[in-house]
């Protein structure tokens, strides 16, 4: 197995774990994204985001997708937004190896933090975060806003 950049070669193999984790995240339908999507945020002069991939016999088993972020408390921080391997090969170190390769960028980027969410039924990813020295936040909450709530912000800010 060999951890490595992402390229834009390797978007749509990308995307198909992004809608295997969707499902295993019971959100099976909630991916929108296209392939082009993903090679114009990630391959532009200022690209959205990074990836990590782990890749074995020349097919793509995982991948972490991160993006910089600024904190006005820390700095310069790295968000990772997921952290997916196939499910026939979880357990393999795959896993691992992506969020070892993430948290050395940020210690070769010298960010202040490193964060992420992690949904509260997984309590194999909750254990493992923890033991790797990583604290988990029980007081914060996640808050979004989907195109629905934007418009309506919208709509209602412009009457």
């Amino acid at each position: 197995m060999k951890i490595r950049k992402g390229i834009a070669a390797d978007m749509p193999a990308v995307l198909h774990l992004i809608k295997e984790l969707a499902t295993f995240e019971k959100e099976p339908d909630a991916v929108v994204l296209t392939v082009d999507d993903l090679v114009r945020d990630g391959f532009s002069d200022a690209p959205s985001f990074y990836t990590f991939v782990a890749e074995e016999a020349g097919e793509l088993i995982g991948m972490a997708l991160y993006y910089y972020r600024y904190s006005t408390w820390k700095g310069r921080t790295i968000h990772l937004e997921d952290l997916i391997v196939t499910q026939a090969k979880r357990g393999t170190g795959a896993g691992k190896a992506l969020y070892e390769a993430v948290i050395n960028e940020g210690y070769n980027q010298q960010v202040r933090r490193i964060e992420w969410a992690v949904l509260d039924w997984n309590q194999h990813a909750i254990d493992f975060y923890k033991k790797s020295g990583a604290k988990v936040l029980d007081d914060w909450r996640v808050v979004q806003m989907d195109e629905n709530g934007i418009q309506k912000f919208i709509t209602k800010t412009m009457i």
